[in-house]
């Protein structure tokens, strides 16, 4: 087993015997995984209907909107040196009794504060449970080509999750309320704290290691200010205090921490993790995919309902297209990983999903056009391209982590998939109307195929 930094003898947990068992674990941790997703994105169709029930103005509604990625994004990395140091299965079980219990709470809620709370609580949960699913996988899959395979299934399930947390909060909030979109997070993490004893393999805790919580306060304070700078940048100027400070300060607190992780004898994010240049590319094609997906569904979200006049039932039903495309590709990306391996189809998805982005541009910039012709051919091939890319990049970023760092690799996964749609969406919105930001994420997705094509010659 590869430790950080040296080499023990230590075996990796055993998968089970029963190549049903194998399926019905993965099974089990890929609904998990997709639900995180939704929930970051089930807020987003009812969000105005929040805001009229409890009186918020537009900077109450982004900060809603927002809590549930600041904390989920800004305690990744302590979720996943904590897997990784008490073993997977434990902190799966851990993080799912505060994400249920959050989500729980959230529907009830009186107010605008307790519903704020809840969100933030869900997101601490996400944080422990990301990272602690990936290395439940890995202990299912322990050999390197059954995790790739795996890998390569696992990369779309994020898409897929998302996807789903706009259709449903769609279609449950037409039909009942806002508040029924917490029950999906609610069933699901209940279901897999009753299932996860008997699917699961009990995987033993790592070596007694140093939490290093000085990096851990660091990490979690940089990327939750700095993101919180970046989300304000939708109700104030760039350059004013409210973006600023934050923005800056978390800046400031994220050079501290990469400087304070180069002297830590056992630090929370060893530097050589990111030294792999395949494992950046991947990360890159992560976020970025994040990114554009998170990207079309606020604009087109806005755009149907407030430009067209659609209702949130209409507007969900918009992007059932969108979820048979994702579902299609998801299928073919593994027997094309195996084919013609991660590289290959991590450039196929980002030009895929390029051409998809410069379509939508295409249709966004007259609201006049039929969604037929305006909206739907890129519509498909976006989440195709986005289902190839997510399941390249995911092996991308895996290949040659060992057993022990697999709560690390989850951990600086989600962070990619998290701070993608933070960072650059805001940096596309202050482009303005809704086609240019997607022509610039087009361009971004092109570019970044063409760096990914050296990967794959």
């Amino acid at each position: 087993m590869t430790t950080y930094g040296r080499t023990t003898a230590t075996a990796a947990p055993a998968a089970p015997a029963d190549p049903r068992g194998v399926r019905r674990g993965f099974a089990l941790l890929g609904t998990v995984q997709a639900t995180l997703i939704f929930t970051l994105a089930s807020l987003a169709v009812p969000l105005p209907r929040i805001g009229t029930a409890f009186g918020l103005d537009r900077s109450g509604l982004i900060l809603l909107g927002a809590a549930y990625g600041l904390s989920f994004a800004g305690l990744l990395l302590l979720g996943g040196r904590l897997a990784d140091r008490y073993g997977a299965r434990r902190a799966l079980t851990a993080g799912l009794l505060l994400f249920a219990a959050a989500s729980a709470l959230a529907p009830f809620a009186p107010g605008y504060g307790t519903l704020l709370a809840a969100r933030f609580a869900q997101g601490a949960g996400a944080a422990l449970v990301a990272p602690a699913a990936m290395g439940a996988l890995r202990a299912l899959h322990p050999e390197p080509a059954a995790y790739g395979r795996a890998m390569g299934t696992w990369g779309g399930l994020s898409v897929l999750g998302a996807t789903a947390g706009n259709l449903l909060s769609g279609v449950l909030t037409a039909a009942l309320s806002w508040r029924a979109s917490f029950a999906v997070p609610v069933a699901v993490a209940v279901a897999a704290l009753l299932l996860a004893p008997r699917l699961l393999p009990a995987t033993p805790p790592g070596a007694e290691r140093a939490l290093d919580l000085p990096g851990a306060l660091l990490a979690t304070a940089g990327i939750a200010l700095a993101s919180t700078g970046l989300v304000l940048t939708d109700a104030h100027p760039w350059g004013s205090a409210p973006v600023l400070v934050p923005l800056l300060t978390g800046l400031a607190l994220l050079a501290v921490f990469a400087r304070t992780e180069r002297r830590t004898a056992d630090p929370l994010l060893p530097p050589d993790f990111l030294r792999d240049r395949r494992r950046l590319l991947g990360l890159a094609a992560i976020a970025l995919t994040a990114a554009g997906t998170a990207t079309v569904f606020v604009l087109l979200s806005l755009s149907l309902q407030h430009g067209r006049g659609w209702s949130a039932l209409l507007t969900s039903g918009a992007f059932v297209p969108f979820a048979a495309a994702l579902l299609g590709a998801g299928r073919a990306a593994g027997p094309l990983l195996a084919r013609f391996g991660p590289a290959r189809v991590t450039t196929a998805g980002l030009g895929t999903a390029a051409a998809g982005l410069a379509l939508l541009a295409a249709g966004a910039a007259d609201p006049a056009a039929p969604y037929a012709y305006g909206l739907l051919p890129g519509l498909l091939l976006l989440p195709a391209g986005g289902a190839l890319s997510f399941a390249g990049a995911a092996v991308l970023a895996t290949e040659r982590v060992g057993a022990d760092r697999a709560g690390l690799a989850g951990g600086v996964l989600n962070t990619a998939m998290e701070l993608g749609p933070t960072v650059l969406f805001a940096a596309l919105l202050t482009l303005g109307g809704d086609s240019a930001p997607l022509a610039a994420a087009a361009a971004l997705f092109a570019g970044l195929a063409l760096l990914t094509v050296r990967l794959a010659t």
